[in-house]
């Protein structure tokens, strides 16, 4: 076989005992001390970050995960939705993007830990906080109090919960990633307004949770009165100054708010990152141990399931991974198949937002340096000035980690520590691990930016299909009662408890009889959250509210006819409250209906007979269903009707070439809901604006952040641009179906694509690590340099110019830039000249990266790359990788997969599934080993895709070569021994392959070559 072929078995042996480990599953203990959680016997540093799994598509969970990872996380916490899980009672549902254990699962994959806020109450902006509506209706019942009908539903489902997660093996005692729990949410905000039952109640759901024995410690977040030994935790946008109620009990932040949610006509919020990481450092500095963002990946509030009211559909959260996430559609096929490959940061550079994953991510790495001393050193506070204060660790005399803190919000600061003098920038922490040198300030940020926030914006970096040359369809629907399911009332009803929920619309209809002709005024008072008024079949008015009061009053002159004058006003629902005392009880919809004359003579129809209708006509039909996409109910025709209310359109559109993320422009509508091949995208409302003032693109970090301090797109709408995940997308034509409530222009819809990135970074030779990165997406390349200046810069990404101070040091970053999809400029006076000796100058770039092929397959060996890019080394952070070697202290890590086997015939069945790959790999290796000069030509053809599944297939030999040669470039003779003596990979006597992987990918390799 060669010597290429014995390597080959070496490593697939090596890979498939480590593989063969990892499977079996490892149990932990986890416990809590007044320093840290306990993982066997050891305190952790844990960084956290919500992802909520129903808010993307499981298609993008793993991808979504990875990218976490990479920015240092160690643990991904996400709430239970109990109405999605739950929907009719009895009922239960867990599939698709509710497949919790699925995602759970997933997050064990990536070697990550799990915290399961299980409530189930869940506020996170969500319909009716998460609760089922069903629960409402049962006779007697009292949310989130000692009342017996509420406790027992309760009680039922946080036992489906955690007995769900043990039938799977999912907590750590048994294997599994979940370390931590949570019962209720937020409650002590609220707690105020229950009294003595709110007292009996967290006292109660302590009690419940500890008796379902699971292993794992549990948590009340916000909740000062947590019985022990339930860990009450801290949520705000600052938990420093927190302390837990016990000093047995650890510091825990369990919702560090990374931006703020969006609502239907305000402002979009968003966090400096100099301010986030500022509060992460000051939490940590006191004394802080388990921190999580809220949110790490926001997502899609898709279908009807944000909260309210007018809660919008885009819940990206100005989080470090925006609501589009990222699909790494480009994994080396070997890599694909060993799933060992620890993913980079050049495969998702595109869907993180920048600056602010980067520069949390360098947080997180100068953080876990002070790990051992912050959580066994002793601890010394040292004041340094005004604001300015010193907390230093001591392991032993001279082994020290310090934190130098600014908290002036105005004034910078240079202080003396330990004899040497330090800058201190306003509002910022310099983390010191060796008490000497500072590698990290939250103030001043190296990492990589990218302009426009990676969004889609119209423009040179996004393409554009109109949908203006489409056919277009349209169903005008029926004012007022449309079926026999309609009934009669005397008075105005409450909107949910008559709809319970099952649409967004309530028809309230009635008559006005007058004597003669005659001008009146109509007075309308509404709970919300918003209404359409008809008189006699014509639109009227239309009033709303917004997300702080979403009550509203409608006043109009009218004018009646003798006789009989219809009324019809259709009720908008736009979410279910979610949060505050008794939200349960919160209702929607009419309440006050008064008809005065010019006389002032009032005539009140509150107490009228009103006919109701739940929905609106195209709901009863269905139109959003792809079953009616040819159903002759549609109208077709030379003008397309547009501007009017309460109409249906539909049309189809070709999906844009490629794999990455599509958004639907709906800037040309005015408010309905969107379908994309029968799923919903979520609600729109492009005619509500945001007030015209308090609005900055460049909001001061410096000083306590509000969600009201930053805000940008003032006189706009929230959202105009909505996410299509692509696996809801066909490759051929996909069905748009539109309900628009008041009127808009569908042909003026677009969809949009990135094609182009623009990345920039600005960094002075001052800063810790002077030097620019710039990384484009993974089969990206960097093609044109559009700013390169060395002296003093001004302004930021996308609107630099040269200052006083100028290096031309053009050529000097397209020489080491073009044409890469990854490149690194150190700041060099050396290199770039010493131009103005008395300024600190800094270097800024700005560059354009452009996929030259826009959808490289790397499954199919004609597109092999003649070489392998270089990956960058990232320490290890979280729970070990799966599919590796383990060392003795780490084999009691919760790596395993859950499952039903008992432990025997697991490991039988593991045995059996490696032994069947083991043949397959040597096939492969020996006949690829037997053809040394194929390399990886590309006349081979052929889908690589079948060989993970079936060695055999006749198309597998084609693509033989192609794993041979990336099999050499990782692990050649001279790679291995050079990359494995730099990264210091050996342990006992087996490399560790997570540790070494990432250093061998280092040392390139041009496939041609063998």
């Amino acid at each position: 076989m060669g010597k290429y072929g014995i390597l080959g078995l070496i490593l697939f042996t090596i890979v498939l005992y480590g593989a063969w480990l990892c499977e079996l599953g490892f149990s932990v203990t986890v416990t809590y001390d007044s320093k840290a959680l306990v993982i066997d016997g050891r305190r952790r540093i844990l960084q956290s970050g919500s992802i909520h799994y129903p808010r993307a598509t499981p298609e993008m969970w793993p991808d979504i995960i990875e990218i976490a990872k990479e920015g240092g996380l160690d643990v991904i916490e996400t709430y239970v939705f109990w109405n999605y899980h739950e929907p009719v009672k009895g009922q239960y549902y867990f599939e698709g993007r509710f497949d919790l254990v699925r995602f759970v699962k997933t997050v064990q994959d990536a070697g990550l830990f799990v915290h399961l806020r299980i409530g189930p109450y869940a506020c996170a902006e969500w319909n009716y906080g998460g609760f089922p509506l069903w629960l409402h209706f049962i006779p007697g019942i009292q949310f989130r109090t000692i009342n017996g009908p509420f406790q027992k539903e309760m009680e039922l489902f946080l036992a489906k919960i955690v007995n769900l997660m043990k039938e799977e093996n999912l907590f750590a005692s048994q294997g599994g990633p979940i370390i931590l729990a949570q019962v209720e949410n937020e409650y002590g905000n609220v707690e105020w307004a229950y009294g003595v039952g709110g007292e009996l109640y967290v006292k109660w759901a302590a009690e419940t949770a500890l008796n379902l024995n699971t292993s794992v410690p549990w948590v009340m977040c916000s909740q000062s009165d947590a019985p022990d030994p339930i860990i009450n935790t801290c949520n705000g946008f600052y938990c420093d100054s927190f302390n837990p109620n016990s000093p047995s009990k650890p510091k825990i932040w369990t919702e560090d708010y990374t931006g703020w949610f969006l609502s239907f006509g305000y402002p979009v919020p968003y966090r400096p990152v100099e301010d986030l990481a500022f509060a992460v450092a000051r939490f940590f500095e006191k004394g802080g141990t388990f921190h999580n963002y809220y949110m790490y990946f926001g997502g899609t509030n898709f279908g009807r399931t944000a909260g309210g009211p007018l809660i919008a559909t885009s819940y990206d959260y100005d989080a470090p991974i925006n609501e589009y996430g990222n699909f790494l559609f480009l994994k080396e096929l070997l890599l694909a198949v060993l799933k060992y490959q620890k993913i980079n940061e050049d495969n998702f550079a595109g869907f993180i937002r920048q600056p602010k994953w980067g520069h949390l991510r360098n947080l997180h790495m100068a953080i876990k340096q002070c790990e051992e001393h912050l959580l066994n050193g002793d601890h010394d506070h040292q004041f340094l000035g005004l604001n300015l204060e010193a907390d230093v660790y001591y392991k032993t005399d001279g082994d020290c980690a310090a934190f130098l803190a600014n908290y002036d919000s105005i004034l910078d600061a240079n202080v003396t520590f330990n004899g040497k003098s330090y800058f201190l920038p306003a509002w910022s922490v310099s983390i010191l691990p060796d008490c000497k040198n500072v590698i990290f300030n939250t103030a001043k940020i190296v990492a990589q930016k990218s302009i426009g926030d990676a969004t889609f914006v119209p423009g040179a970096s996004v393409s554009e299909l109109s949908l203006s040359t489409s056919p277009w369809s349209w169903y005008l629907e029926k004012v007022g009662v449309w079926s026999n399911d309609s009934f009669t009332e005397f008075g105005l009803l409450e909107q949910i408890n008559t709809t319970k929920d099952r649409s967004d619309f309530l028809w309230y209809s009635t008559s006005i009889e007058v004597d003669e002709k005659k001008d009146a005024y109509l007075l309308i008072q509404s709970l919300g959250h918003a209404a359409l008024v008809f008189l006699n079949k014509k639109v009227l008015a239309f009033g709303y509210g917004y997300h702080d009061d979403a009550s509203f009053n409608i006043s109009e002159k009218i004018s009646l006819e003798q006789g009989n004058n219809t009324l019809d006003i259709i009720s908008m629902l736009i979410g279910v409250q979610n949060y505050g005392p008794w939200f349960d009880v919160m209702g929607a919809g009419l309440y006050s209906v008064i008809v005065a004359d010019l006389m002032k003579a009032k005539d009140v129809y509150s107490s009228n007979e009103w006919t109701y209708q739940v929905g609106t006509e195209g709901e009863g039909l269905g139109l959003d269903k792809t079953d009616l996409a040819n159903s002759s109910l549609w109208t077709q025709g030379d003008s397309l009707l547009v501007n009017r209310s309460l109409i249906w359109y539909k049309s189809t559109f070709k999906a844009p070439e490629g794999k990455g993320p599509l958004s639907l422009n709906l800037a040309s509508m005015g408010k309905g809901q969107a379908w994309v091949n029968g799923q919903s995208i979520g609600r729109y409302w492009s005619t509500y604006l945001s007030p015209s003032t308090g609005c900055t693109d460049h909001c001061d970090y410096r000083g306590t952040y509000n969600a009201q301090k930053c805000q940008k797109k003032c006189n706009q709408p929230a959202q105009i641009l909505y996410h299509v995940p692509r696996t809801w997308v066909h490759a051929g034509e996909n069905l748009l179906v539109l309900h628009e409530e008041l009127g808009g222009d569908p042909s003026k819809i677009s969809v949009l694509t990135r094609t182009g990135q623009e990345v920039c970074g600005h960094v002075s030779e001052d800063d810790s690590t002077p030097e620019v990165q710039l990384i484009c997406d993974h089969g990206w390349k960097i093609t044109s340099v559009r700013f390169a200046s060395f002296g003093n810069p001004k302004g930021n990404c996308g609107t630099f110019t040269q200052g006083t101070c100028h290096t031309d040091v053009l050529s000097i970053v397209q020489q080491a830039c073009i044409g890469k999809k990854l490149c690194s400029v150190p700041v060099s006076t050396a290199k770039f000249g010493s131009l103005c000796p008395d300024v600190i100058k800094s270097l800024a770039i700005e560059a354009l990266c452009i996929n030259p092929i826009n959808d490289i397959d790397l499954w199919n060996p004609s597109r092999c790359p003649t070489t392998l890019l270089p990956l960058k080394h990232h320490k290890q952070v979280g729970r070990p990788k799966k599919k590796r070697n383990m060392t003795s202290d780490e084999l009691n890590q919760p790596i395993a997969k859950g499952g039903k086997m008992t432990r025997g015939k697991k490991m039988v069945h593991v045995l059996l599934l490696k032994l069947k790959m083991v043949v397959w790999l040597l096939l492969l290796i020996g006949w690829s080993m037997s053809y040394p000069g194929l390399g990886c030509s590309t006349s081979n053809g052929g889908d690589c895709r079948k060989c993970i599944s079936n060695a055999m297939s006749k198309d597998c030999p084609k693509c033989f070569p192609m794993m041979k040669c990336m099999a050499r470039c990782l692990w050649s003779n001279k790679s291995k021994t050079k990359c494995v003596r730099q990264c210091d990979c050996n342990i006992g006597s087996y490399p560790r392959l997570y540790d070494c992987k990432s250093c061998l990918s280092q040392c390139k390799c041009n496939c041609a070559a063998y």
